[in-house]
């Protein structure tokens, strides 16, 4: 009887799934999980999956555009044996395609499945339990503490559950655990780069400003890229939610921002959307994630404690917003436990200016988006971690040692992180065939 080359895999986000899916048949695989759950922060999301090589990270900086196509394509049909359906409509995404352009902005198509934050941990249940009839070993509440190299060569990792010896790793954390991940590649003397970051605010509106994009062309989360008049500074559209909800997010260290979610079962009159700015930074300051960090400290210093909401009338008219003004909207908060108030006083003018002219420009194709009472939430800030040097397979300098998803900083979202564990698990099989 062969004996199998064992292979660990940390984290069971979307990233460490696919990798062990991959490498299933062909390893003993362990995978091994700090929570007491599989799905990561995806499992916390709702569940939109964007069909796309080129959003959640660009998969052509591994892969050729018809691998990543391929990789794409691979991990669609996985979710549709699970239940999950995509919607694309062709013609009418074609013809938004063509409004956006000649208003002055881009529209990404994409092929996209909402799943929903209620039905979200069916499905990651049903990928666990793919896996375990596979033969894979799935270790939850196995947090892995240290990687153990000799003579550049992984051969072990330590956990608060004991160690665990194999032939090859994946690391794929996630971005929650990317300070651990990024501490293990500085002790090991992996190159590491700073990733840009995304700062910018989360827009609420009514969903009939949204209705005809998101329901009538089945694009859940459309994708718009704008480049600003006064800065030329690259903005985009993230993580639309219809009939959703505002939430509050932990950054960390106590500070906190907000993020969105919708459901498929239960929903609101809203549509909520984030409005990011891309900045990335040179000498003196590279640390991306520290400029992040300070921007979320002032603005929840600002706000008492609690996000900050304004109305778009008060923010162009250099005031702060009350509760007394926010009635005035149409438009009625999802999320009541925030501060009214005024987000210039947090922000650098240059993202406030970003956020003017870009709602200006939407409002071409979306109209209704600019409007006096839209709703604007504060800090809405994505940090990625830094981006750690391998090569296109995903290996690091430790020849038996992998990478993959959010944590790694080389994708961002749940099929972007799906799609590098493949990579990384394909690297492992052609090393092993070599």
């Amino acid at each position: 009887m062969m004996i199998l080359k064992k292979v660990i895999v940390v984290g069971a986000g979307p990233a460490g799934i696919f990798a062990a899916y991959e490498l299933a048949d062909k390893f003993q695989v362990i995978v091994l999980e700090a929570e007491d759950y599989v799905g990561g922060a995806g499992l916390h999301s709702d569940g939109k999956l964007n069909y796309n090589p080129f959003i959640g990270g660009n998969l052509t900086e591994f892969v050729t555009e018809d691998q990543a196509w391929s990789l794409i394509f691979k991990i669609r049909e996985v979710f549709r044996e699970l239940g999950v359906e995509s919607s694309f409509h062709e013609e009418e995404q074609k013809r938004l395609e063509a409004h956006a352009v000649k208003s002055g902005l881009k529209f990404v198509k994409i092929i996209q499945s909402h799943i929903g934050s209620d039905h979200l941990p069916r499905v990651m249940e049903g990928l666990k339990e793919k896996l375990e009839r596979k033969g894979v070993e799935i270790h939850l509440n196995t947090k892995a503490t240290r990687i153990l190299v000799e003579d550049d060569k992984a051969f072990s990792v330590q956990t608060n559950q004991g160690e665990f010896e194999a032939d090859f790793f994946i690391l794929a954390p996630g971005r929650a655990a990317s300070n651990w991940l990024i501490e293990e590649m500085r002790r090991t003397g992996n190159g590491m780069s700073f990733n840009p970051i995304d700062i910018g605010v989360r827009i609420e509106v009514l969903n009939e400003v949204m209705e005809e994009i998101t329901y009538k062309f089945k694009c859940w989360d459309p994708k718009f890229h704008i480049y600003t008049p006064s800065y030329d500074d690259f903005v985009r559209t993230f993580c639309t939610c219809p009939r959703g909800f505002v939430v509050r997010e932990a950054y960390g260290e106590g500070l906190f921002g907000v993020n969105g979610h919708s459901m498929r079962d239960t929903g609101s009159p809203n549509v909520n959307f984030a409005l990011l700015t891309k900045i990335s930074l040179t000498e003196p300051l590279e640390n991306t994630t520290e400029y992040g960090r300070r921007i979320a400290q002032l603005s929840n210093t600002i706000g008492g404690g609690k996000p900050i909401l304004q109305r778009l009338g008060d923010l162009r008219a250099h005031r702060r917003s009350t509760w007394e003004r926010i009635k005035r909207s149409y438009v009625e908060p999802t999320l009541r436990d925030v501060t009214p108030g005024d987000i210039s006083m947090a922000y650098p003018s240059r993202i406030v200016k970003n956020v003017l002219e870009s709602l200006e420009i939407l409002d071409r194709v979306i109209p209704g988006v600019n409007s006096e009472s839209t709703l604007i939430y504060a800090p809405e800030i994505k940090f990625y971690a830094m981006h750690i040097q391998t090569d296109n397979h995903l290996r690091t300098r430790i020849s038996n040692l992998y990478v993959a998803g959010d944590g790694a900083g080389i994708s961002r979202g749940i099929v972007g992180a799906a799609a590098t564990g493949i990579i990384a698990a394909r690297g492992i099989i052609s090393q092993e065939l070599v």
